[in-house]
């Protein structure tokens, strides 16, 4: 029998609805809303699009937006003024530099920069640290391991005491969902091990997996024999493998793989994400829900 298929598509939807609902009445209570400003240096046509998208996310839930696009050429100390400029906005509560910048600027002297209780992105050292120490310390969780989080939860797969794989240890993803989901809480409480590429028998842990999350970046790295049977498998990986031309619209489209061999993983696992329309969705949803979260702390909101 094929495994649940946990759509992310599905998930934004729900909490796109719930975030708007509250906006609403945050609104009418105290007459604001969530502040966003994306912050885009040049021209990078796929910056242009992912930020064109949280602008319309934004929109849709409320939000007040300011795109705030800059040369290429811009210095690296005007960058920081800009972000001061931002920091010290109180209507402004979330704060996007869209990377990657250009070569002459520091991208770590930047995101450093970024007011920590603004970082909605969660990539400050101090909401990294908020991460580690857990529970109340956390603000902003990193978007796409608070979106894998939700969608294991939302699912609802049992995370208490179940053994999770992470494949793969990058700072974006990770670390920070193998922190998060060991950590005590909803979602969590998990026995977690991280598998990279150092690790002898990858496939021997993998087998071990009740929750596999795979975020190598390595087209159909995880085979069906890696997959312990009704596990959950969440993949993040999405791969640009070739062309195709969309029988929709006529015009060339990429082919996107994840790391996970789907179509034979599906028989074998209890639930899984497809790739695409399922981590993918769930990131610039998770961002929305930290710019609504920084201004709930702010107005002292539990």
């Amino acid at each position: 029998m094929s495994a649940k298929l946990i759509k992310g598509t599905e998930i934004r939807e729900q909490i796109l609805e719930e975030i708007t609902g509250e906006v609403a009445q945050i609104k009418e209570k105290h007459n604001v809303v969530p502040g966003l400003v994306t912050i885009l240096i040049g021209e990078n046509p796929a910056s242009m699009s992912y930020v064109t998208l949280k602008i319309k996310t934004a929109h849709r839930v409320g939000f007040k937006e300011i795109q705030d696009s800059q040369p290429v050429d811009i210095s690296e100390a005007d960058l920081l003024a800009l972000i001061d400029k931002y920091n010290n906005d109180d209507s402004i509560n979330g704060i996007l530099v869209q990377l990657p910048l250009p070569d002459h600027i520091d991208e770590k002297k930047i995101l450093n920069a970024i007011d920590p209780d603004k970082d909605v992105d969660g990539f400050h050292p101090v909401n990294v640290g908020r991460l580690m120490i857990g529970g109340s310390e956390v603000k902003f969780p990193p978007c796409t391991p608070a979106g894998i989080q939700e969608m294991i939860i939302r699912a609802g797969v049992e995370t208490s005491g179940a053994e999770v794989v992470v494949v793969g240890r990058s700072n974006i993803v990770g670390k920070p969902i193998a922190n998060m989901m060991l950590q005590k809480g909803d979602g969590a409480n998990s026995t977690v091990t991280v598998v990279h590429t150092r690790t002898k028998n990858m496939e021997e842990h993998c087998k071990r997996a009740d929750i596999l999350i795979v975020a190598a970046g390595v087209p159909d790295l995880v085979k069906p024999e890696w997959i312990k049977p009704g596990a959950c498998v969440i993949d993040v990986g999405v791969n640009r493998v070739g062309e195709k031309i969309s029988e929709k619209t006529g015009k060339t489209i990429a082919i996107l793989k994840g790391d996970v061999d789907f179509e034979a993983a599906k028989e074998i696992a209890g639930s899984i994400t497809p790739v695409p329309g399922g981590v993918g969705p769930m990131t610039i949803t998770m961002l929305m829900k930290n710019t609504l979260k920084s201004l709930k702390f702010k107005l002292g909101i539990e």
